[in-house]
């Protein structure tokens, strides 16, 4: 099949070269192609950083205003050349403007009107791998000026903040759940020293009832009690992460099938003792929890695949009755 004009364009760019067509593709419908005539801006000092830009042809210049109103040209971008991403990931606004030096067409993604952190929830996969390369990139173009860039730099930590955290609950989110089982399941697949894994995704069976009673705030503040006391109940933050809206998912290392189903009767429990009073505006209620459990190798499909359907069986167990433990071979209930 003939390639479009924008994924031609992405493929220019080092940041998506290395993507599959089918990554490619989702970048290029979410993308606008824009003409710009000599002296047109591109963004403006002071506009929030909402996209990137990855010029097509002709030419883009930089500028920088000082306080005391004098203008300087700190960078051009010519056909191939991407710029404006350390400000959308940031969520910074543009301490530049970027005008056209002549005519010139640029991509710019993702377009207006799609906001780029709703992109990162619809397509958590495809953002992974691009947010595994915005690191990439911006690690070697410091390192390319004699400075290095430090896991614990500000950047960095502010990027994966931004990236692989849940504004609601500070737990990991489903951006990072997936790029962490991809790479578990990339280690297991070639021999790199992990044998085995279990993916355990818990749900509130009686969530609604909570909601119906004390309202959506009380809804999220239960969330947020949850997360905490799950994430105190593990004790390792990175293998706790908040998948979608009210369930949680917890990944166990090295682990066979018994034992995994006992570390999801013990999850199973904690949500069971766990009080949320507080959520209920100090009224008693307690939370039944049903858990689905997912064994790697084993498991047949794509990392996608994978949280499907292990998300789906806690919503199988309640309507079983709640407080289930299910496997999504199938084999087993309790």
């Amino acid at each position: 099949m003939k390639e479009t004009r924008k994924e031609q364009i992405l493929k220019q760019a080092e940041l998506f070269s290395e993507l599959s067509v089918e990554d490619i593709l989702v970048i290029a419908e979410n993308s606008v192609i824009r003409r710009c005539k000599s002296g047109d801006s591109v963004f403006l000092q002071g506009d929030p950083g909402r996209s990137l830009y990855i010029v097509e042809t002709g030419q883009v210049i930089v500028r920088k205003t000082d306080e005391e109103g004098r203008s300087k040209v700190i960078a051009r971008y010519v056909s191939g050349n991407l710029f404006g991403e350390l400000d959308l990931f940031t969520s910074a606004v543009r301490d530049a403007s970027a005008l056209a030096d002549e005519e010139t067409w640029v991509l710019e993604f993702p377009r207006q009107g799609k906001d780029f952190f709703e992109f990162l929830e619809e397509r958590p996969s495809v953002s992974a791998r691009i947010l595994h390369r915005i690191l990439v990139e911006t690690a070697g173009r410091v390192r390319r000026v004699n400075t290095l860039v430090k896991e614990n730099s500000p950047l960095v930590q502010e990027l994966q903040k931004q990236v692989y955290r849940d504004t609601l609950t500070g737990l990991y989110n489903q951006v990072y759940l997936t790029e962490k089982l991809r790479e578990l399941t990339e280690k297991i697949d070639s021999s790199q020293g992990v044998f085995s894994f279990a993916l355990v995704i818990t749900k509130p069976d009686n969530f609604k009832a909570l909601n119906d009673a004390y309202g959506h705030d009380a809804g999220d503040l239960a969330i947020k009690i949850m997360a905490g006391g799950l994430r105190d109940f593990i004790g390792e933050d990175e293998r706790i992460a908040r998948y979608k809206g009210n369930a949680m998912a917890v990944i166990f290392s090295g682990i066979g099938r018994d034992e995994a189903r006992e570390r999801a009767r013990e999850i199973k429990e904690f949500i069971n003792k766990l009080d949320v009073s507080k959520a209920a505006g100090g009224n008693e209620f307690r939370v039944t929890a049903s858990v689905g459990v997912c064994m790697y190798p084993g498991f047949g499909g794509m990392v996608e695949d994978m949280l499907f359907k292990t998300h789906e069986l806690p919503l199988v167990g309640r309507r079983r009755g709640g407080n289930k433990i299910l496997f999504t071979d199938g084999r087993g209930e309790s």
